[in-house]
């Protein structure tokens, strides 16, 4: 039976779709309610778990107090008489009443109505709207985007109450039908950035969204493998995603997902926060500058240090301290690259160790990879030292992705150098600004905001 039917006028034909559309007598979940109406039968559908119970308990004493006297012709003339609800909506065939189903929405079958009436009574299980641990900032409000999307576009409402803002909704998935809204300015946003974003998202064909906004992402704009760079800029907070919007940007929000994909994107985009939007301008500047000299010394500090001790004569005599003095089991870039993989193992068992325990792990990390480390002839104290820094600085920067984008050209750096020498550094500089220069975002535009063709 296709699910482009259209609904019959008799409740038994209707019922009997429904039943071959979906799995009523299989998924516990998937309710049906057979009820009377002003002397006739109807039907009514509906997701369990979804639903308002004060609501639904409302509506339903409405309904079996109607009588047959108060029956309208149609289904329209019922629900503005017979329904105590707002959002009420008709619907003629079955694609839309199963997907209104399936989305949480209670629908109603009457005998003699050739359209299924819709009301929209669901709620979702939502947590706290409270400010999201990886993106605080130490002024501002404390709130956060959560996973239900109707809760995120109250949260940019309720900071931009201007006619302009459009809240575009549009759909991706042929199974998980996920809902993904285009927030904008229509008076700021840039028309052309705009069709081009809808379109890519209304040619997309994949049947779910299941990893959010990054199936959405690389269905929109490929995997990309070689480009480790982000190609979009993400925020947990609406009152920086707010402030995107109204300097002209665009917002995308999806189902399911406690964030904001944000465009278009450059390189400061990424290594800005929401301390910069309430801290005064030249506070907010020397933050963003210190974050910019931290994140190029990241890069660099480590293959730079390598190159000097492959070509100790370029070292000025005033900086003849940094030289290493002592010569251990193990040559400078294996200790360098061990290192960089034994943080990423010290974060991950940071990551799965309960909150009780992480501060003592870390205690015991540090003086075991730290002092022992060097005692035992494994690692230079120097090298030690410099991997402390980095792996410190990766910390102030609020683009997770960017961090680890950061960390692979750092270590393409170091093995380069180690290899080719002065040749090979200045190879690995190359590759990187052409990874820059190329990283195409949804938007069209690369890092340095050029458009590319």
């Amino acid at each position: 039976m296709p699910t482009t039917l259209k609904v019959y006028k008799e409740i038994s034909q209707n019922r009997d779709a429904m039943t071959h559309l979906l799995p009523i007598q299989d998924s516990f979940d998937l309710i049906q309610r057979d009820i009377s109406i002003g002397g006739r039968d109807a039907s009514l559908y509906f997701l369990d778990g979804m639903l308002k119970d004060e609501s639904m308990l409302k509506i339903m004493d409405t309904l079996l107090k109607v009588q047959d006297t108060d029956m309208p012709q149609d289904a329209t003339g019922f629900s503005q008489k017979c329904i105590p609800y707002t959002e009420v909506d008709i619907y003629g065939d079955f694609d839309q009443i199963v997907r209104n189903v399936l989305s949480g929405i209670l629908v109603l079958f009457v005998d003699g109505y050739e359209t299924g009436i819709a009301i929209d009574c669901r709620t979702y299980p939502v947590r706290g709207v409270e400010e999201p641990e990886k993106d605080k900032s130490l002024r501002g409000s404390k709130d956060g985007f959560v996973e239900t999307v109707v809760f995120d576009t109250a949260l940019i409402r309720r900071r931009i109450r201007d006619p302009n803002l459009v809240m575009e909704m549009l759909e991706v998935g042929t199974s998980s039908r996920s809902d993904v809204v285009l927030c904008y300015m229509k008076n700021l946003v840039n028309p052309d950035l705009l069709a081009n974003v809808r379109k890519k998202i209304q040619d997309v064909h994949t049947t779910d969204l299941c990893m959010n906004q990054q199936s959405l992402a690389e269905a929109l704009i490929g995997s990309r493998w070689y480009n480790p760079f982000p190609k979009f800029k993400f925020s947990e907070r609406p009152d920086t995603a707010a402030a995107c919007i109204m300097e002209g940007k665009l917002a995308i929000l999806v189902d399911n997902s406690p964030a904001a994909m944000i465009l278009p994107t450059s390189i400061l985009d990424m290594i800005e926060e929401a301390n910069d939007y309430y801290f005064p301008a030249w506070t907010s500047l020397y933050l963003k500058l210190s974050r910019i000299i931290i994140l190029f010394l990241t890069v660099f500090m480590t293959p730079v240090f390598i190159l000097l001790m492959e070509y100790p004569q370029w070292i000025p005599p005033s900086f003849d301290f940094i030289a290493v003095k002592e010569v251990v089991n193990i040559p400078l870039i294996y200790q360098l690259l061990i290192l960089e993989l034994a943080i990423d193992g010290l974060r991950l068992a940071a990551l799965n160790t309960p909150n009780m325990l992480s501060t003592p792990l870390s205690v015991f990390s540090g003086l075991v990879l730290g002092e022992f480390s060097v005692n035992s002839g494994w690692f230079n104290s120097e090298v030690m030292l410099y991997m402390a820094f980095v792996a410190i600085a990766n910390y102030t920067q609020p683009n997770f992705e960017l961090g680890y984008a950061v960390k692979f050209m750092r270590i393409m750096l170091l093995i380069l150098t180690a290899v080719f020498g002065w040749i090979g550094f200045l190879a690995g500089c190359i590759i990187l600004l052409l990874l820059l220069c190329t990283n195409r975002t949804l938007s069209g535009r690369n890092y340095l905001n050029v458009k590319l063709n």
